[in-house]
């Protein structure tokens, strides 16, 4: 089962990947790292919503 918080980590890393690809084709190190970090945030949040979804299994 899929919870809120993992597909909100999968479309903030969609939203990294995007925002670093326009960085990286514009030049802009900016946006390119904004796009990293915004990867990174929604790889820690889905993680959060699968530990979340083992506990609720377990219990």
């Amino acid at each position: 089962m899929v919870n809120k918080s993992q597909i909100a980590g999968l479309a903030k890393q969609l939203k990294g990947s995007v925002k670093k690809a326009a960085g990286k084709a514009t030049g802009n190190r900016r946006v390119q790292a904004e796009g990293v970090a915004d990867k990174i945030a929604g790889k820690m949040q889905k993680a959060y919503g699968d530990i979340k979804d083992k506990f609720r299994k377990v219990i």
